[in-house]
């Protein structure tokens, strides 16, 4: 095993030098950012530990069409002070540059980036101001000032994949386990004979013929129930780590058995990942499962929480797939932050239609007091603002109305006179509608009035929400807001959170409810003729509803009713006390059935305490290259793989001709 592992050291190193050598080569059209503050990191430490912090403005190049470039983890970049166009700039006598790696992703709070660096960057408190003869120990007379100072980080490439290869040829995968690359390196006969003992007890066990019916709902051939059968009969053997192939050639139809054994393997529960080579491949397989997964949903999308596509959204491309989005790992995580908040979360929704719903008069109150303390506020700066705009003081002579018309009459005929003076080579023709004086004046008023009607109004809006409203109206739009913020986050709970945390029993009890609250919601509509005291009666005396028949006794039971399962809820459920977005995704991938991502990204589940997977399943496995199949095959707790695709499919890729 060590002489198989260490086989593919050095063609690896060779295939980084050639991608290195290929990006070079087009280093013109790389993407550049401007650096403006570079220091040095704590886990600084001389002479390899050369960690540094930097600080980046993304630029655009709209001359040469470059776009806009933010370094990211894994990117390895050139550290200059100007736009190489070629490899021979960069390596001139009187210009240097020095090359860096991203090292970890921007933090939020400070916007700085960290970076490895080739050779120590020589950094002083103010590196906004001499940047360029800092930078790599430059003299002053090196560089004049009167030039622009400027740093850029060039793309060279990333070094993501490689990396994870590295690591996973060397042993360095936290938990990693080699019981099935031993498996393949040294493979034993004996082991498969057993395996069929495995099988044969696997046929006898209840779920066997839960499964048979569904294999033979979808029109499967001999060949591929075959397939599916022996892949899910692994599922019982425990004894030894198996390798299974599923192999046809293009046209035999692989995507369609791969999309069913998933399907399969969700519905008994067994914890998968399924990857592939490319971006276009995992989606592809993923959306084959969706497919048939959607077709099978009982209560709404209840169940979807159980399935996990992850990786870069930007290159999955997801905002065009929109019936990805539910399953995608990050959308996931931003919905389920949002309910699991306590301020604004599940609890929080809960507890509001509770409370409201057990004593809606005391809700109103609140609301009174607080409309009342505001309307006061509001009145105080108004008379605030007039006194401001409009001082009266004891000496000022305050017109009437009719004395302001008078005035600007005067005003108005003083500006005709002058006009006539001055116009007198502009004669006014009979179709021009000329007024006399009197019509002049007369709609000079009108429109004086108008003006002044218009700053009263503009300077006393009178606004919808300035009206109190009565107990009735508070509790029709209270009841629908609060309503609709439970219904979003009961939808978000059953449709991302794992089946395995959220009970079918808690669901149905969701379902309940939410229609119980649209039935109240259509009863207080139909109440809009009782009076308030009618209302309040209705609502907060439940075992009092005497000989009252109709509308009024249909809704105090329904509150009853509705009281009864919002409580129940609130004793049988709660959601995870996590907020940080990291806790969150780490709980959403250790909990998950079925898990999507690429060979490469898989690296990710290298993390302590994550739930153990059973099986793995590549498709495309022709595409990849060997030691990048060795990232998935080393998780931990894994038991089986299964392998799809064909020796006529396009081989990996490789660069290197060596």
């Amino acid at each position: 095993m060590t002489e198989y592992m260490n086989s593919f050291m050095d063609p690896l190193i060779e295939e980084a030098h050639t991608d290195f050598l290929s990006n070079m080569t087009a280093v013109r059209r790389a993407p550049v950012c401007n650096i403006h503050s570079v220091e040095e990191s704590k886990k600084f430490k001389l002479p390899k530990d050369l960690f540094y912090e930097i600080k980046f403005n993304a630029a655009e190049d709209t001359k040469k069409d470059i776009g806009s470039y933010e370094p990211e983890v894994g990117d390895l970049i050139a550290l200059t002070d100007f736009r190489p166009k070629s490899i021979d700039d960069l390596d001139r006598p009187t210009r240097f540059y020095l090359i860096a790696y991203v090292y970890g992703t921007k933090a939020e709070s400070s916007g700085k980036l960290q970076i490895l660096a080739s050779k120590r960057i020589r950094t002083e408190p103010n590196m906004q101001r001499n940047m360029r003869e800092t930078f790599l120990g430059w003299k002053r007379e090196t560089f004049p000032t009167n030039k622009k100072e400027t740093i850029l980080a060039v793309y060279l490439m990333n070094m993501t994949t490689i990396v994870r290869m590295w690591r996973a040829v060397n042993s360095d995968l936290e938990g990693g386990n080699r019981n099935i690359l031993n498996k393949v390196v040294q493979n034993n006969a004996a082991d498969e004979e057993n395996c069929t003992t495995c099988f044969s007890k696997g046929k006898c066990s209840p779920s066997n013929s839960f499964i048979c019916d569904i294999i033979s709902s979808h029109n499967l051939n001999n060949s591929q129930e075959a397939a599916v059968l022996s892949c899910v009969g692994l599922r019982d053997c425990y004894h030894q780590n198996t390798v299974k192939l599923i192999w046809g050639p293009p046209g035999t139809g692989k995507t369609k058995t791969v999309g069913l054994l998933l399907f399969v393997l969700l519905k008994i529960k067994c914890r998968t990942l399924t990857c592939a080579p490319t971006n276009s491949a995992v989606l592809e397989v993923t959306k084959r499962l969706l497919s048939l997964v959607r077709e099978s949903l009982e209560y709404g999308t209840y169940g979807l929480g159980d399935i996990i596509l992850f990786g870069s959204g930007e290159r999955l491309r997801i905002d065009s797939c929109d019936d990805l989005r539910d399953v995608f790992l990050d959308y996931r995580v931003n919905v389920l932050r949002k309910c699991f908040t306590s301020s604004s979360g599940w609890k929080e929704c809960l507890e509001v239609v509770i409370r409201f719903l057990e004593n809606p008069k005391l809700e109103y109150n609140i609301y009174f007091e607080e409309r009342k303390k505001k309307n006061v506020e509001v009145e105080d700066e108004l008379k605030q603002e007039e006194s401001t705009s409009n001082p009266v003081k004891e000496d000022d002579d305050t017109m009437t109305f009719e004395e302001f018309v008078k005035k600007k009459n005067v005003e108005v005929e003083d500006e005709l006179k002058q006009e006539s003076k001055e116009s007198t080579s502009n004669p006014v023709k009979e179709d021009d509608g000329t007024m006399t004086f009197e019509e002049f004046v007369k709609k000079k008023n009108v429109e004086v009035e108008d003006e002044l009607k218009q700053e009263e109004s503009t300077s006393n809006p009178a606004k919808e929400d300035d009206h109190t409203m009565t107990f009735e109206e508070f509790v029709k739009k209270k009841f629908s807001l609060i309503r609709k913020s439970l219904k979003c986050c009961m939808i978000d709970l059953c449709t991302h959170l794992p089946t395995s945390l959220l009970p079918l029993e808690v669901v149905k009890d969701m379902i309940r409810a939410l229609k119980l609250l649209k039935s109240l919601q259509t009863l207080l509509c139909n109440l809009s003729t009782v009076a308030n005291e009618g209302l309040e009666h209705v609502l907060n005396d439940f075992e009092d509803i005497g000989s009252s028949v109709g509308c009024s006794s249909k809704l105090s039971i329904t509150v009853k009713e509705c009281l009864g399962v919002l409580r129940s809820l609130s004793h049988t459920f709660s959601v995870p006390n996590l907020t940080e977005h990291y806790a969150i995704q780490k709980f959403c991938l250790a909990n998950a059935c079925l898990v999507f991502c690429t060979a490469s990204s898989s690296a990710k589940l290298h993390t302590e305490g994550m739930t153990p997977l059973e099986f793995l399943v590549i498709d495309e496995a022709a595409q990849l290259k060997e030691c990048e199949s060795a990232i998935p095959l080393q998780l931990s707790g894994l038991r089986h793989a299964i392998l799809i695709g064909d020796e006529r499919q396009l081989p990996a890729m490789v660069q290197s001709k060596v």
